[in-house]
């Protein structure tokens, strides 16, 4: 089995990438990629144990878009660390990020809940603030009885202080992924925009735009999404991926590798996505 898909606190995770590359050898993983939000922070504390384990441990990072009007999520998998342009641009990502925070404070503080950077940096592990840590910020000053609530009544997409921030279109999402070397990947289709969505015309709307696989297998897919997530990607002639989007106590009942229990990537999708990769590399 193989899980392409997880966070570490370097995001909106809860455990170290050390963390991560021992859990997955632990699970008895053949491949684990490491996909925070915005930021390739914690690679190198990834990969630096690869010699302690037989897990091969893999590059990769998760983007939001607007699609549809929507935020859509893309993976951008066996992305190269090393390549400067990329990292420059992840730089200003997270510049948007911060900008989108700071209006997100003022909103809760229109609306009656004051929080402070600090507050919500309280909350978190590096310098990187997600609506995660502000949930948890919400609860520990009172404001909600548990951060999931903050989601449900305040922050969440449809809440009253929900604050945008400027992102992605598709298409830039696939330039930078495949200027990095990377494969891009349509995250979790299934929770965009709520299970009633069809995807058929929507997912070759992005294919046109560059998107070259999709999520079919994810750690909280019921088995029937999971079966016309796969098909709809074998009909299209995508590549399939799986993950579990696992991010230790932040998505309490998501296990590394199986996600709810019963998530199982198969070990030969590694294999078409790397060919995926060395595709786009001669392109």
């Amino acid at each position: 089995m193989i899980d392409l898909h997880c966070h570490s606190h370097h995001s909106d995770g809860t455990d170290t990438p050390e963390r991560l590359a021992l859990l997955a050898e632990a699970a008895g993983l053949a491949a684990l990629c490491l996909t925070d939000h915005d930021t390739l922070g914690g690679i190198p504390d990834f990969l630096a144990q690869q010699s302690k384990v037989k897990v091969r441990l893999l590059v990769g990072i998760e983007l939001s878009c607007r699609f549809l009007g929507r935020s859509l999520h893309v993976l951008g998998l066996l992305v190269d660390p090393a390549d400067a342009l990329f990292q420059i641009r992840l730089a200003e990502l997270r510049g948007r990020r911060e900008d989108r925070n700071r209006r997100l404070f003022l909103r809760l503080a229109e609306l009656g809940y004051p929080l402070t950077r600090e507050d919500v940096q309280a909350q978190a592990d590096s310098p990187l603030l997600s609506r995660v840590h502000v949930a948890r910020a919400l609860a520990v000053k009172g404001f909600v009885r548990r951060p999931q609530e903050a989601f449900e009544r305040l922050i969440g997409d449809e809440g009253p202080a929900f604050v945008p921030r400027e992102e992605l279109s598709p298409a830039e999402a696939v330039r930078w992924i495949r200027e990095a070397g990377g494969v891009p990947v349509v995250a979790h289709p299934g929770r965009f925009a709520g299970g009633a969505f069809h995807w058929d015309e929507a997912m070759q709307d992005l294919q046109r735009e560059g998107l070259e696989g999709l999520e079919g297998y994810y750690g909280e897919y019921r088995a029937a999404e999971q079966r016309y997530f796969v098909e709809l990607g074998r009909r299209l002639g995508m590549v399939i991926t799986g993950g579990s989007d696992y991010h230790g106590l932040n998505k309490p009942g998501i296990r590394l590798g199986s996600g709810r229990g019963g998530l199982r990537v198969p070990d030969a999708l590694l294999e078409a996505l790397e060919a995926q990769q060395r595709r786009g590399a001669w392109n």
